[in-house]
């Protein structure tokens, strides 16, 4: 492609709204323009990214006996509601008065097509995947493409009979998004995580660390674990139990309503302190006891409750509730409240917490003596430095940015959906489902992250739109003009993806610019002292290493290159 015919519009300037490496360099190397918040059009060199990571996923998918199909953006109100997904905040953009929704995933699609056509054990499995636009009602778009309200999306789908056909195709997936993030060249790492609103019964995420991520991890230096902070777990010891139970004591605590407070007031280390939050469960009083200053997951708290919604008492409905505001709430003596605790508090006595009226708190407390705890769960958001979960060495954490995304989907759609098959012996059973996402501009944008210097980009072969960068220093140079075209004609003839700066009305050192902020992985710079030699330049992007090559020699050595 010739620059002088080519849509390439770099930018000196970017908008001040452009705050990430990947948002910044794809605005000023002509990638793509944002047509309004969080939706962006997508240029030529841009787009020849994309493909790039495209066909580099639908091959991996391939290998794996992965079927292309396309679904449709746009589906029936009905299909979502029947799946009971309808209502999730911000996840779906409604069209209403053709009760029309366009589709932010597709199971349900998969769902009601597998639904028409799954009908024996002699059809499974199936591994169905697309390459589709997808839609977010995202109310804060940011970040460029990591954040946006439109983008496209790589999901696969796999269709089996069995629990273990299932991890058999989980783990192929798996191995597949591991090949594909190290074709194109970016360094991740792979973290347990929540399913959200995808439901199901596990799922992981494909990640890279960045200061600017929007997902926070823990990891392990020592062991590799590594798990998204709405799952890590860590080897943070029990609260235990004191020698005796005393009787219980109550303790006059005028004005006291933090755990800073209490702590301050009290003179007792904040590890002896239960402190209750209170919700509704589908309707229901709920108290959660966690150990002093430790803060509720709320990722974790959706996982123990397992289904319905929840949200925190108002402070009207927690004084008619219990008798006392919020500082002065605890499990001894409660009533209509279903009671959960952290796992740190199993088993603790010699607690303190408070007595369900105002100013005055409980001392003593033995939570198998003096309160009836339903269950115990993780419900704890992990701290910096605390002990890994597998090797005890202090986590770090750290921002993320997501690539990919893989889920065990279970029964949860054949349920809702009625998706079954005949078993050998005739008997109805639920397919069991996967679900596996890669987002295409993330892929583009997480390896621009990973790979960028004070110039510009810098492309590696696998994702580069040009492989070279074809530099004519004077196109008004006549010497100049016929060899740069000579080896462009010859680069072209031997399969060699080159761009062409063949622009005469722009200086050498605009060139070189525009050259760097691209990030093609080789330049070939043609000019008029090299040619009184009979030579071109040629400059690897990466390291800024230059060597001179005779003229001749320009596209075996531009091969060899290549071929590293």
């Amino acid at each position: 492609m010739r620059l002088s015919k080519a849509f390439v519009p770099t930018l000196k300037e970017v908008p001040a709204d452009a705050t990430i490496p990947s948002h910044k360099l794809m605005l000023r190397a002509g990638f793509m323009r944002q047509l309004t918040s969080g939706v962006y059009s997508y240029l030529p060199l841009g787009y020849r990214a994309m493909m790039k990571a495209m066909n580099i996923v639908r091959e991996e998918m391939n290998a794996i006996g992965g079927q292309e199909l396309l679904l449709p953006a746009l589906n029936p109100e009905s299909l979502w509601v029947q799946s009971g997904r309808r209502n999730i905040p911000n996840f779906i953009l409604s069209i209403k008065e053709r009760d029309l929704v366009l589709a932010p995933t597709h199971e349900e699609v998969i769902g009601y097509i597998a639904s028409l056509h799954i009908q024996s054990y002699k059809d499974l499995p199936q591994i169905w995947y697309q390459i589709q636009t997808k839609f977010r009602n995202e109310p804060r778009p940011r970040s460029g493409v990591l954040r946006g309200r439109q983008f496209i999306m790589k999901d696969a789908y796999s269709l089996d009979r069995s629990w273990e056909d299932l991890d058999k195709s989980y783990d192929s997936q798996a191995e597949a998004y591991k090949k594909i993030f190290t074709r194109c060249g970016i360094k991740f790492f792979i973290v347990g995580a929540s399913s959200g609103a995808m439901g199901g019964t596990g799922s992981q995420e494909f990640m890279i660390e960045s200061e600017f991520g929007e997902d926070t991890t823990a990891l392990c230096p020592t062991c590799g674990y590594a798990a998204n902070l709405e799952v890590a777990a860590s080897s943070v010891a029990k609260v235990g139990r004191v020698e005796s139970s005393e009787p219980l004591k109550d303790i006059h605590t005028p004005n006291i309503k933090t755990i800073n407070d209490l702590v301050e007031f009290l003179k007792v280390d904040q590890s002896r302190l239960a402190k209750s939050l209170v919700y509704r469960h589908n309707g229901k009083p709920l108290l959660i006891l966690m150990m002093g200053n430790d803060q509720l997951n709320e990722s974790k708290l959706t996982a123990a409750l397992g289904s319905g919604e929840f949200s925190p008492i108002g402070a009207e409905d927690l004084l008619a509730l219990t008798g006392a505001d919020g500082g002065s709430i605890g499990p001894v003596n409660l009533q209509g409240f279903r009671i959960i605790a952290d796992n740190r508090l199993e088993g603790a006595n010699g607690l303190i917490s408070g007595a369900n009226r105002n100013d005055y708190h409980i001392a003593n407390i033995d939570l198998a003596r003096d309160a009836k705890i339903d269950a115990y769960f993780d419900l704890r958001s992990i701290e910096e430095g605390e002990p890994c979960p597998k090797c005890t060495a202090p986590l770090k954490i750290s921002n993320a940015i997501e690539l990919g995304h893989i889920f065990k989907l279970g029964t949860k759609y054949s349920d809702s959906l009625n998706i079954t098959y005949l078993d050998e012996n005739g008997q109805a059973k639920p397919v069991i489902m996967g679900s596996y996402g890669i987002g295409i501009e993330r892929i583009v944008a997480c390896y621009i992250e990973q790979n960028n210097d004070k110039d510009g980009i810098i492309w590696n072969k696998s994702l580069a739109p040009y492989e070279v960068h074809l530099i004519a220093v004077n196109m008004n140079s006549k010497d100049v003009e016929t060899a740069s075209n000579q080896i462009y004609d010859r680069m072209i003839d031997a399969q060699i993806e080159v761009l062409f700066d063949d622009r005469a009305n722009m200086s050498p050192g605009f060139k070189f610019k525009d050259a760097d902020l691209l990030g093609m992985p080789f330049h070939v710079i043609v000019g008029d002292k090299g040619l009184k030699n009979g030579q071109v330049e040629i400059k690897r992007r990466r390291t800024g290493e230059r060597i001179m090559v005779k003229l001749e020699d320009a596209i075996s050595e531009v091969q060899k290159l290549l071929a590293e």
